[in-house]
């Protein structure tokens, strides 16, 4: 899975999720990007999966950019251990996404192909999106 190579600390607080985009909320690379409407987490694993489903659909005509990565460290206490004696251990990372930012983008593939893919792609993510274009930003 997703992780980075090095941290700070090793464990993080959780934060909020109160936020509006301000940084990634327009398309840079492709023609089409998906964009959140809500902030919420992404974990490494539905990363792992969008990376998988996008690899197999954009295998010989286009290309794809994937703008997040999970930098957040999740921690969780095992099961069945009592309150206190510390913070857990890191479970998996997790990407904070705010609302209006754009997750994927992709090139060189025709409009009906993308609104297919990024069906598939939504399918796997915890949160609603939309699909935006290079021409006519919404």
């Amino acid at each position: 899975m997703l992780a980075p190579k090095k941290t700070k600390h090793r464990k993080q607080f959780r934060g909020t999720h109160r936020r509006i985009a301000i940084k990634a909320e327009k398309l840079n690379f492709g023609e089409y990007g998906l964009k959140t409407a809500v902030s919420y987490w992404i974990t490494d694993r539905q990363l792992e999966a969008i990376r998988v489903i996008l690899a197999r659909e954009t295998r010989k005509i286009g290309r794809y950019w994937i703008r997040i990565f999970p930098h957040k460290p999740y921690t969780k206490k095992p099961l069945e251990v009592g309150m206190g004696s510390g913070k857990g251990d890191v479970a998996y990372y997790v990407a904070a996404v705010a609302a209006g930012t754009v997750l994927v983008e992709i090139s060189g593939v025709a409009l009906t192909e993308v609104k297919r893919i990024f069906k598939k792609v939504t399918s796997k993510l915890p949160v609603h999106t939309r699909i935006s274009y290079r021409n006519h930003d919404e």
